[in-house]
């Protein structure tokens, strides 16, 4: 399983301005509605705050990867976006995150979500220059192909 085959070229939000944790999950989540990626809007963004209330899902060095299980969800959605001015996300060193990978997934499959949770963690680790690229990148085609070449690497 690779996250270049999961994540949908209209689920990639480049230009994230919220600068507030809540603001920028419920900005990622109206863009998945907005591209018809999900329905249940609120529920998603009220799940992503709960999870984030047991303790930030960021990294640190401005990642971080909000995730929840959602009913209705049959296929995994990813969206990975970036916030060129950072969003406060209480990570662990203190910086604000740039960088999200945001994952939703069935509750009816939890070793799914363990998986892909699993190879964004490796994506992340082995991948030092993962960030300014993503930083860098002009669209959503170009964030594809940097995650793809990266997945090639390790």
């Amino acid at each position: 399983m690779r996250l270049s085959n999961i994540i949908k070229e209209k689920a990639i939000l480049l230009n994230i301005q919220s600068r507030k944790k809540d603001e920028a999950l419920a900005e990622m989540v109206k863009h998945l509605k907005k591209q018809k990626l999900i329905n249940h809007e609120k529920e998603i963004i009220e799940k992503l705050l709960q999870r984030e209330s047991l303790g930030s899902t960021a990294l640190g060095e401005g990642m971080a990867i909000p995730h929840c299980k959602a009913k209705g969800i049959k296929n995994p959605v990813l969206l990975v976006g970036v916030a060129k001015n950072g969003v406060d996300f209480e990570a662990p060193d203190g910086q604000p995150v740039q960088v999200f990978f945001l994952l939703i997934t069935s509750p009816e499959d939890p070793s799914l979500n363990l998986q892909i949770l699993a190879l964004i963690a490796q994506l992340v680790k082995k991948s030092p220059g993962l960030k300014s690229q993503l930083l860098a990148a002009e669209d959503a085609r170009e964030v594809l192909e940097i995650i793809r070449a990266q997945e090639e690497k390790a």
